[in-house]
């Protein structure tokens, strides 16, 4: 019986081909991603062979781009960007915009339209979850001060880029555009921008109060039945329903409800299993974004306009991560801290391509033009982890050269030193704890609540301040440094305690402050069991794995319960 099978070539042959070239890509130490666009090249109609439908992949990367956001709403913590919002908000602000003007300016010498411009400036601007995530991840980063600080920064790049995905449709004639069908051209554009803003409103609203009472609601009724498939389809119906809820009933973008589906679903108790359930699925659909990005692709461009290309790549990889850099170490972070932030941003993804796609659909961008953000996009991501290779030895060759790169990291910089108000007494025979995290943080209260002096040093600023605005003795810096081991007195302390971190920091903690003072002692939390295990083999100092204390301190304590009952049953 005769049938369409449009669908079925392009899932087989779209599939087959983004399987070996993410295997190539992953064998290459890239990241995946790189291999599907390269996959949707060779399928594209722009190359020879085996040709997919191009009609059906953007179908499927709508879907792909419902589920990208969906993604990103679920890892977006409001909690993790406030942690480190006096920098991730001003900085990733400022650095939108002297990237989206680089582009604008590049542009319009090209001779492209102001509206053109300004889009492809945007799409240089923001860079990829997906890359970043994966760098930090690989690198041990996520939960280091720097790589929170990277994550809060695309934090806000992402909001801020859902802000234009709203606004753009709304203002695109302005910009000399044409609207979407079924977009009422006869009212002012302003009355347009007003009404889209008072949808987005209520969209928010209805979410925030509705949504996100009502969603969780449903996940802990349905999981109550225990059907694992009941539970992945209400996650998955939640998030295309809303999504395209949010486009029938509000008129916002489905990337925005998608964003916002994601957010409630978050707030449910269930939120890590529905993470860990649609991952798949999310996964799946983000493949097929990523090969009907690559299907759009003309390589044609790369012989065409060698020249526009290496300046598109030179804004993204030169002038946003310098831009980046240069707020960091403005807002008195070190040079490790601006190195990290400025490769993680490197590189463009996700987010440019469905702001080019977007453009595209408005009459803004030129296929050329959406040609110039994926071949920046290609190289970009492609290059990424060598940038990223690139800080140790970078970092490095600063240190050892530039007098002034060492005065950046330290120069006046009241938190870099401990306050003149604390007595010169108290900085005798104190504990000197690192870091101030989840364990560091419990030990500090527990020493304190018994009257030992504690001098923290903790890398990240906002907790230093927090610290000291309770009166506590508190130092920023990398305590690999020896100027911060030194402002907390390191060579008068009585006890160091090292919180949970890479073991070759911990060792040169504890070099740094064995040559101030011999005598001192050293406390060491280890991540693991088999990270404790090796720290006690190498004898440096007296070894607790968190876990495994925990255990030991809960079980005392339920044994001390039992035999008070039995002595109280006795009796």
């Amino acid at each position: 019986m005769p049938h369409d099978v449009d669908l079925i070539i392009l899932l087989a042959v779209g599939f087959g081909m983004a399987l070996i070239f993410g295997y190539i890509a992953a064998r290459l130490r890239l990241p995946p991603l790189i291999g599907y666009l390269v996959a949707g090249i060779i399928i594209s109609p722009n190359t020879p062979g085996v040709v997919g439908d191009i009609q059906l992949a953007n179908q499927l990367a709508e879907l792909g781009v419902m589920f990208l956001m969906f993604g990103v709403g679920m890892h977006f913590s409001l909690k993790d960007l406030l942690q480190v919002r006096r920098i991730a908000l001003p900085g990733a602000i400022l650095q939108i915009a002297v990237a989206t003007l680089l582009g604008i300016a590049v542009s319009m010498f090209w001779g492209w339209s102001f509206g053109a411009a300004l889009i492809f400036g945007l799409s240089l601007s923001c860079a990829s979850t997906v890359v970043l995530l994966k760098a930090l991840g690989d690198r041990g980063l996520l939960d280091s001060v720097n790589g929170k600080i990277a994550v809060g920064w695309l934090l806000v790049e992402d909001l801020v880029m859902v802000l234009a995905l709203v606004l753009l449709p709304a203002t695109a004639v302005l910009l000399g555009g044409q609207a979407l069908p079924g977009t009422d051209t006869s009212q002012s554009i302003w009355i347009t921008i007003g009404i889209t803003l008072l949808k987005v409103t209520g969209f928010i609203a209805f979410m925030l109060i509705i949504g996100k009472r009502l969603v969780p609601m449903i996940m802990q009724f349905v999981a109550r039945l225990g059907s694992r498939e009941l539970f992945t389809l209400t996650v998955v119906a939640a998030a295309v329903s809303i999504a395209y809820g949010s486009y029938a009933v509000f008129g916002v973008s489905m990337a925005l409800g998608a964003f916002f589906a994601g957010m409630v679903v978050k707030e449910s108790d269930f939120s890590h299993r529905a993470e860990e359930e649609t991952l798949p699925l999310r996964e799946i659909f983000s493949i097929l974004f990523f090969v009907s990005v690559g299907m759009l692709f003309d390589p044609s461009i790369l012989v065409e306009e060698p020249l526009r290309i290496l300046a598109v790549v030179a804004i993204i990889m030169v002038g946003k991560t310098l831009a980046a850099m240069a707020l960091v170490l403005f807002f008195r972070y070190p040079i490790n801290t601006a190195l990290t932030v400025g490769a993680s941003l490197a590189q463009i993804g996700e987010f440019s391509f469905i702001l080019a796609t977007l453009g595209l659909s408005l009459g803004l961008l030129t296929p050329d033009a959406q040609n110039l953000i994926l071949a920046g996009a290609l190289f970009s991501i492609t290059l990424n982890s060598f940038v990223f290779s690139a800080i140790e030895p970078v970092q490095r060759w600063i240190r050892e050269r530039s007098h002034l790169a060492r005065m950046l990291e330290r120069s006046g910089d009241p938190l870099a030193m401990l306050p003149d108000e604390v007595d010169q007494a108290y900085l005798r025979d104190q504990v000197v704890i690192i870091g101030y995290g989840g364990v560091g943080r419990r030990i500090s209260e527990n020493l304190m609540q018994q009257n030992i002096k504690v001098v923290i040093a903790e890398e990240n600023r906002e907790i230093v301040e927090k610290l000291r605005e309770q009166g506590i003795a508190a130092v920023s810096g990398e305590a690999t440094e020896p100027n911060v081991l030194i402002q907390a007195h390191i060579q008068h302390a009585r006890l160091l305690v090292i919180s949970p971190m890479d073991i070759l920091d911990i060792h040169r903690i504890v070099d740094i402050s064995k040559q101030l003072n011999p005598e001192i002692q050293v406390l060491i939390c280890a991540e693991s069991k088999e990270e404790a295990v090796v720290i006690r083999e190498e004898n440096i100092g007296e070894v607790f794995y968190a876990k495994e204390e925990m255990a030991k301190n809960m079980s005392h304590h339920i044994l001390s319960q039992i035999e008070l009952a039995h002595q109280s049953e006795a009796h």
